[in-house]
């Protein structure tokens, strides 16, 4: 594989570097999340302080990035988690990840803590550090119109923060062309601590692919796939949002902070009525036929400039509270994206407190005299301007996210949070797909639901690509009701994280690429590997650059402590959840302890401690951590 050009950058003693990763390095570590980890086991402490200037940000995307196939334009980030206190991961969609490309770069490392806030910016080999002292403070809006009078034009792509970042909110995220985000691990507050406002590009052309006749025909018969494909359809049509329409039908729509898996009003929230009521249009990111990015205009309540909510938010400021009104979600996205904070621990940070409140474990004296009841979407914008600015009482306590909310609180709130390793989980019941009870549980950076692919894929039949594809990858069983949780879906939760892993490190969007439903599968991958950047790998070599990342990961966090014991659920996991006519759904701790150790059995841990074997790492080449 061809070197890696990174650029260093320390904002301490304001210097910059070029360096060069060798390519017998960067093949083992090719790019995103896996050329991260490598870098932050290489130059820093695990042990640091996630907020001090040692904590290290590497911004990375893959040689497949900007090559024109829908879904490479992903940018990974790196860094150690405030919200979780482990190895952070993060990634964003649009166009700023083509943009690193066509300035001749792989990845951004920045290290130290500037004295003033600057922004950086980069033209390719033009590294300036500019005043940013004049938009801290302000919304993602107002900086990114800021940075265009500075800078005295428009072609740039963007990454800010706003007053979250800047004040520590542990769930700030870093928001690009003001509706995508680096959400998710607090990664934006780490960019605050460093007194960075943004990370701004030239705009230029990215590489091209290696083979451009190859690479046709895997573009040429987009159209076709997309039509033949239901998920894509929908996608396109809904957005993520169409998840709330499929997801309520079955029953198992997280509700009340999971309490419930369906509410009365739904139907309000789903992407079939954004839909119909308020969708201006459809957005894409760069390269992308799936156009999968909504924009709403809600008048007094959303800008189409901020984009519009995802499934995610719809749950979690909808679902999750009990809130029926579209417009406030839509207005509570807005807030999200114009301070920076994440959408999914912000909306679930406020469903355990209305929860806590509702079951009288708060009280008005713990809440700034605010009525938290569910359904009353007119405290959103309150509590977020309070968690944004880190207001003393509850917006203070909020912005720590829901676990440390409740560690500090106490009443029995504990028993409410619906969180792993301190990141709250997203809107897909364990209850539903229990293999991600164990992804939950085990993976790196806390809850993630897109760390390995959901357990609808085992219910496919024979010949539908949702079966086909991910036994390409290795042999499974089929699975015919919801509630399964047994050696067969930790062996699904591990071969399908690997696929899930090897993506963030090619930077990879998961909607477009993927084990199961999407659009293109492992062995289009292969070719799209071949074609796009000469490497010439299989699905086993794919599987392999995955698992090292997770492997890398999991050392990480060992050198923090952890081990079997932080690999867990919340207690509302366990709950038995009725969905359709009075069936029930339910995942016992049992069967969830007997799959957490058949799962380090496939991983080649070690099931008393879940930790990584040494025959385990010395056959990834990772001895030297």
């Amino acid at each position: 594989m061809r070197d890696a050009r990174i650029l260093y950058v320390n904002l301490t003693d304001k210097t910059t570097e070029f360096k060069i990763l060798p390519g017998d390095i960067y093949e083992k570590y090719p790019g995103g999340s896996a050329l991260g980890m490598y870098i932050l086991l290489k130059e820093m402490n695990p042990n640091v302080d996630p907020l001090s200037p040692d904590n290290i940000m590497v911004f990375a995307i893959s040689p497949l990035t900007g090559i024109p196939i829908s879904g490479q334009s992903r940018m990974n980030l790196t860094a150690k988690s405030p919200l979780t206190g482990t190895a952070g991961d993060s990634q964003v969609g649009g166009f700023i990840a083509p943009t690193l490309a066509g300035n001749n770069l792989d990845a951004i490392v920045i290290k130290g803590k500037s004295k003033n806030p600057v922004y950086i910016y980069i033209d390719k080999n033009d590294i300036q550090l500019r005043d940013a002292l004049p938009m801290w403070g302000k919304t993602t809006s107002d900086s990114e119109e800021f940075i265009k009078k500075d800078l005295d034009h428009e072609k740039f792509e963007s990454s800010i923060i706003g007053p979250g970042g800047e004040n520590l909110v542990l769930y700030a995220s870093i928001m690009h062309r003001l509706s995508r985000a680096n959400g998710r691990n607090g990664l934006g507050a780490v960019m605050g601590s460093k007194n960075l406002k943004a990370l701004v590009l030239k705009k230029y052309s990215a590489p091209k692919a290696a083979d451009i006749k190859g690479m046709k025909t895997l573009t040429l018969d987009v159209k076709k796939r997309m039509s033949a494909n239901e998920v894509i359809v929908d996608t396109t049509e809904h957005g993520s949002g169409g998840c709330i329409d499929a997801h309520a039908a079955e029953g198992f729509l997280p509700s009340f902070n999971f309490d419930a898996g369906i509410y009365d009003g739904w139907e309000k929230t789903a992407g079939s009525t954004v839909t119909k009521t308020i969708l201006k249009e459809r957005d894409t990111c760069f390269g992308c036929a799936i156009r999968c990015k909504r924009v709403v205009d809600v008048p007094g309540k959303a800008e189409p400039k901020y984009g519009g909510p995802e499934y995610e938010t719809l749950a979690t400021f909808g679902s999750y509270c009990g809130n029926t009104d579209l417009a406030e979600i839509c207005h509570a996205n807005q807030l999200c994206n114009m301070y920076g904070i994440d959408t999914i621990s912000c909306g679930a940070t406020i469903a355990w407190a209305m929860d806590s409140y509702e079951k009288g474990l708060i009280t008005k004296d713990d809440t700034d005299g605010l009525e938290l009841k569910y359904g009353d979407a007119g405290v959103f914008e309150i509590l977020i301007e309070k968690i944004v600015n880190q207001e003393p009482g509850i917006g203070q306590l909020l912005a720590m996210g829901s676990a440390r909310a409740a560690e500090k609180i106490g009443k029995g709130t504990e028993d409410l949070v619906v969180a792993c390793k301190k990141q709250e989980l997203p809107g897909h019941m364990v209850q539903f797909k229990p293999n991600l009870a164990v992804n939950y549980a085990v993976n790196p950076f806390g809850a993630d639901h897109q760390s390995s692919e959901h357990d609808p894929a085992l219910m496919a039949p024979d010949d539908d690509q949702n079966w086909i594809w991910p036994n390409q990858l290795a042999s499974f069983k089929k699975c015919d009701s919801y509630g399964i949780l047994d050696d067969n879906k930790a062996k699904f939760a591990w071969e399908t994280q690997k696929f899930y892993a090897m993506m963030d490190t090619l930077c990879l969007c998961q909607f477009a690429w993927g084990p199961a439903w999407q659009l293109y599968g492992p062995d289009d991958l292969v070719k799209f590997c071949k074609f796009g950047a000469n490497i010439d790998w299989n699905i086993s070599t794919l599987q392999e650059v995955g698992e090292r990342r997770i492997v890398m990961m999991k050392l990480f966090n060992q050198k923090l402590g952890l081990t079997r014991k932080d690999d867990i659920l919340p207690k509302k996991a366990f709950l038995p959840i009725e969905y359709r006519k009075g069936e029930i759904a339910q995942i016992t701790e049992t069967q969830f302890e007997n799959a957490l150790t058949s799962y380090y059995s496939y991983a080649g841990w070690d099931p008393e401690s879940g930790l990584p074997k040494k025959e385990t790492i010395e056959r990834l080449g990772l001895n030297w951590i």
